[in-house]
């Protein structure tokens, strides 16, 4: 693999850039792998990257049914944090947004991670009291955060407007090294150093069984042949049931639609990512002065990759509330991603009932953020059966009633 650089940069403007090379190979699947990860999506990439670079198992494919990163990583609106309540989902957050900011030099691929900030607004009494108690426990998980006042909350998005009609800004919690990244990029630089590895990234290829013997996993069947493997790791997102379905076993997961859209550019007014749970909306804008937003899951069990009306209006109505300046605003284009939500609302990374599987799923809204860390935690229980990041997300939480309870603390969950 070629390293990009400033130098490989000017070196191929003198060549009409006719020197790049592609930045992945598309490889025929072999008869026979060590390992197979199911979606290359943004976890499932970082698995297999973090398979070869931590623990040195390289004989690894990659199984997409479409094209790379065309799920949920290039549906989401890019929102990194670590600023959460329970430890668990502390840890294995701040472990991703900490290898977030290497990243780029990691992959010798720009992400464009970009540590703007993120503020989740109080607009209520009891969030207040529950930011404060979320900021107590970051300190105690070593993770920086702070409750701010509404002045400092003008300060930083002095296009806010803190006596909303309905609920007026209160306060926040403020965590600074929160930013974005590109989400196709993360993708992309996972996937060209996995290539470079010598693994196979094979799109097109739509797992249709999961074959076992003796209670073991033995392959997966394809739309392009069966293909063997010692170890499955199964990071579908969506579709994590109907994938657990076809080893076996169930999951306590349900598959809902995210929807969110994008507004026509404008100039520069806001340099951090604002959430506003109590209204159900968060925004930030992008490189391009798009203003990203977002909202919640639709309240019923879906497959859809559309947006609906209803979701825009809910959504767009409580932001102009607190961002009056938007209101004049044109929407260039919605979306709709399909996320997986356990119980709990927190993720499962866990050894399955099938030997040799491995399920990482039900991350809900908050996949995008958690990228790195799943895959470097999920990497270590694949290889060595066990990962202190995973230990408290495993299947058995569910039957032994140690649930980890995000759905409060989270707000929106993004």
């Amino acid at each position: 693999m070629k390293r990009y650089s400033a130098f490989a940069v000017a070196r191929e403007a003198l060549r009409n850039h006719m020197g790049w090379e592609r930045a992945w190979a598309s490889p025929e699947p072999r008869r026979k792998y060590d390992a197979i990860i199911v979606g290359a999506g943004g976890h499932g990439l970082a698995t297999a990257y973090y398979l070869g670079r931590n623990h040195g198992i390289t004989n690894v494919a990659i199984l997409e049914k479409g094209w790379l990163g065309g799920g949920n990583t290039g549906r989401n609106t890019t929102i990194i944090r670590s600023n959460y309540l329970q430890d668990a989902s502390a840890a294995i957050y701040e472990k991703a947004r900490s290898l977030y900011e290497t990243l780029s030099q990691d992959l010798n691929y720009n992400v464009m991670f970009s540590p703007r900030g993120v503020i989740m607004l109080a607009q209520t009494e009891h969030e207040v009291r529950g930011y404060k108690r979320t900021a107590q426990a970051n300190a105690l998980q070593g993770v920086t955060t702070e409750f701010i006042t509404p002045a400092r909350v003008k300060e930083l998005v002095p296009i806010i407007n803190l006596d909303g009609p309905r609920y007026p800004v209160l306060g926040g919690i403020w965590q600074a090294r929160a930013g974005t990244a590109r989400h196709d990029a993360v993708a992309w630089g996972y996937a060209r150093a996995c290539s470079d590895m010598g693994m196979h990234v094979i799109q097109n290829c739509e797992v249709t069984g999961v074959t076992s013997e003796g209670g073991k996993v033995t392959g997966v069947n394809t739309s392009r042949g069966d293909i063997g493997c010692d170890k499955l790791g199964i990071v579908v997102a969506g579709h994590s049931g109907q994938l657990a379905g076809m080893a076996g076993f169930r999951l306590p997961i349900e598959s809902v639609a995210l929807q969110a859209l994008v507004s026509e550019p404008i100039k520069p007014c806001m340099d951090c990512v604002v959430m506003a749970n109590t209204v159900h909306g968060y925004i930030s804008q992008s490189d391009k002065g798009e203003m990203v937003i977002g909202g919640g899951a639709d309240g019923f069990n879906n497959y859809t990759q559309r947006g609906s009306f209803h979701h825009v209006e809910e959504t767009v109505r409580a932001l102009c509330e607190t961002f009056p300046m938007i209101q004049r605003l044109k929407m260039l284009r919605q979306w709709g991603g399909i996320v997986d939500m356990t119980g709990d609302r927190s993720p499962i990374l866990s050894k399955t009932p099938l030997e040799g599987c491995f399920i990482n799923g039900g991350w809900g809204t908050g996949g995008f953020k958690a990228i790195p860390g799943s895959g470097w935690g999920f990497a270590e229980l694949m290889a060595r059966g066990q990962s202190p990041l995973c230990a408290a997300f495993s299947l058995d939480r569910f039957k032994e009633g140690r649930f980890i309870d995000e759905s409060v603390a989270a707000g929106v969950a993004h």
